[in-house]
This record gives structure tokens, C-alpha cells and sequence, in this order.
């Protein structure tokens, strides 16, 4: 009887997931594998929403964002009842393995479950924040940074031409990965991460510096985890997800308004959202997202269990699953200090 793998997507969706589940399945067939996929990340298995993998259907979405088995961000541990579901469905299934594509939540709800006696679960790591631990990458990471340095680039046009101070909310809760890069790329003058309380007279002395030796504009890249010094977070609403997250956005409008009023430039806010999620991945992002669903058949054929894909210098490595969910990986400061360079 052929070993039966099952795969889903979890969290938010990302540029790579697509190449993932296409090698899973065809580094699976090639290895005598039935692949099913399951729909929608957990509430999949919770709901046995699922659909047998073949090359067939899963040819052509090298090239294409999102994922072809959905994405939620269920958590199998927060009603009551859903978590015997899932167990009961896993068997109903008669998997042999699971293969979990996500980013803290997906594969903490993995750590988690392992621990529960689905002890045959492999992960792969997948986050446009770039903030898992053990891995020097993550896939969705490099396609969301060279969106938000687009955009950026697009910006200074305007900007320059009406004398502006452009602000930019980019994506990233507790790690600045995509504020830091992109803002790096796109020749940002001021960029703020939520590693580091935002000093407001800071900020306006870097710009008012640019605006004494006659640049009339700056552009300010900031993460919408990133918070003044006396300040909590800005939410659009209380309401919290499975994973006890609120939703982030704000934080560019009111840094807009505060550079503003103490500066007197005029100065305007343009938030990415989920632009920075979608799209074709690129070219990294597909191999990355290739080798890592190729490892994850690798783990699953030698039974080493409780594993994640991981990227370490040009090497595919695996790592434990629960040590990459440990603590999330924060900005490098020698890398933030050499953008610093720049500000003003």
C-alpha cells in the first residue's frame, strides 16, 4: 500500500506557496506517495475538507501567487471539540505523514500537535515576515520586499515633484524585515521598525536635515508593528483572530500627522496592505519554495519527524520544528545601523 502524505497551507497566504506544493507532489509521486491535499490549513483537517494531489492538477502554478488549497487562519486549539476532530480525520484519512506549510501560528499549532500523538508531521516554512528562527530565509519574504521597494521607487517621483514627505506602512507585527529591506532598496531617508520604539523628534531632525541642505522631500518607510515611545500598538479594531493577533494598520497615518504638525511640510501616507502578499513569486522565492518542498518529501521518506525545512548560507538543512517557533527572529541591528547611514 502506498504511503499516504497529506500537505496544507496555513496563515496568511504568499508568493511561493504554489511551488511548494508542486514539488511535494511531484518529488512524492516519484517516490511512490499518494499526496492529498488539504483545503484551507487546519479547518481542512478539522472539516476532512481535502484532494488528491497529481501532476495533473498541479501543473502550471509555478509562476502563480496565493495557494491552490486555501488558507485560513483556523487554530486548532481555540473551540473546543476541534482538536479530536482533527486527530479523528487524520485517521479517517489514514495519513502517514503531514506535511505544514506556514509561518509561527501554522507551525506552532504543529509543535503543539505533535505533542498530541500526531507525532508524523514535517513543516515548512513560510512567512512574507521573514521573522521564523532557524532558517536565514523564508519563502514570500523576497517577493513582498521587492514589492514594497517598487513602490517605494515609484514614490520618490511624486514625492519630489510636490515637495512631500511620503510615508510608507509596509507590512511586519514584531519584526521590521520588509520596512528595514525594502527601505534600504528603495533609498528610504527615514525607516522605522517595531524593534525600536519610534523617536519622533528624531525623525523630524533627520528631515528637517535633508530639508536645510535643499531636499524638498523624504521618503519614511515604516512597519506597521512599530510603535512611538510612549504608545501601544495601532489596531484598526480590538478584535482579536484565532491566534489572539489584532489587526495591525495605522501606525502611517498617525506618524503622517505627527511630521507634519511638527515640521509644517506637507506630508502624505500611502499603506501597501496586502499588495505586499500577492503577485507572481519570484524567481527565489520559486526555488526556494521548490527545494523546500523537496526536503520536505526528504524528511518524510527517512521518518525524520518533527522537522522543518530550513535555509542555512546556500544549503537546504532541517531543524527542529519547536525550536524554530521559539522565538521569533528580530532585525539584525549591524544591518539596521548601516541603513541608519542614510537617514537624513
Amino acid at each position: 500500500m502506498a504511503m499516504k502524505i497529506g500537505i496544507l497551507t496555513g496563515g496568511g497566504d504568499c508568493p511561493g506557496l504554489n511551488p511548494v506544493i508542486r514539488a511535494v507532489v511531484r518529488k512524492g509521486i516519484s517516490e511512490g506517495y499518494e499526496i492529498v491535499g488539504i483545503k484551507n490549513g487546519w479547518k481542512g483537517l478539522i472539516e476532512n475538507d481535502t484532494i488528491v494531489l497529481d501532476i495533473n492538477n498541479t501543473s502550471g502554478i509555478l509562476h502563480k501567487g496565493g495557494t491552490i488549497l486555501g488558507t485560513s487562519r483556523t487554530n486548532p486549539y481555540k473551540k473546543e471539540g476541534d482538536l479530536q476532530k482533527l486527530k479523528d480525520n487524520y485517521k479517517k484519512l489514514n495519513l502517514d505523514a503531514l506535511i505544514a506549510v506556514g509561518g509561527e501560528d501554522t507551525l506552532g499549532a504543529a509543535a503543539k500537535i505533535i505533542k498530541e500523538g500526531i507525532t508524523n508531521v514535517v513543516g515548512v516554512p513560510k512567512t512574507i515576515d521573514n521573522d521564523l528562527s532557524s532558517t536565514d530565509c523564508t519563502f514570500g519574504f523576497d517577493t513582498a520586499l521587492n514589492t514594497a521597494m517598487e513602490c517605494i521607487d515609484k514614490l520618490h517621483t511624486t514625492a519630489e515633484s510636490h515637495h512631500r514627505i511620503m510615508v510608507v506602512e509596509v507590512m511586519g507585527r514584531h519584526a521590521g524585515w520588509i520596512a528595514l529591506e525594502s527601505g534600504l532598496a528603495g533609498g528610504a531617508d527615514v525607516i522605522l521598525i517595531p524593534e525600536l520604539p519610534i523617536d519622533i523628534d528624531e525623525v523630524c531632525v533627520f528631515l528637517r536635515k535633508r530639508h536645510n541642505r535643499g531636499k524638498m522631500f523624504s521618503i519614511v518607510v515604516v512597519a506597521e508593528g512599530a510603535q512611538f515611545k510612549e504608545g501601544s500598538m495601532v489596531t484598526q479594531e480590538e478584535k482579536l483572530d484565532a491566534f489572539g493577533h489584532v489587526r495591525l494598520g495605522g501606525i502611517g497615518g498617525s506618524l503622517a500627522e505627527e511630521i507634519e504638525k511638527r515640521t509644517g511640510y506637507e506630508t502624505r501616507v500611502t499603506v501597501l496592505g496586502h499588495i505586499q502578499r500577492g503577485g507572481t513569486p519570484s524567481a527565489f522565492d520559486r526555488i526556494l519554495g521548490t527545494r523546500f518542498g523537496v526536503k520536505a518529501v526528504e524528511l518524510v521518506k527517512n521518518k525524520t519527524y518533527g522537522r522543518m525545512a530550513a535555509l542555512s548560507g546556500l544549503k537546504i538543512i532541517d531543524v527542529p520544528i519547536e525550536e524554530a517557533v521559539r522565538v521569533l527572529k528580530t532585525v539584525d541591528m549591524e544591518l539596521y545601523n548601516t541603513a541608519k547611514v542614510f537617514f537624513g
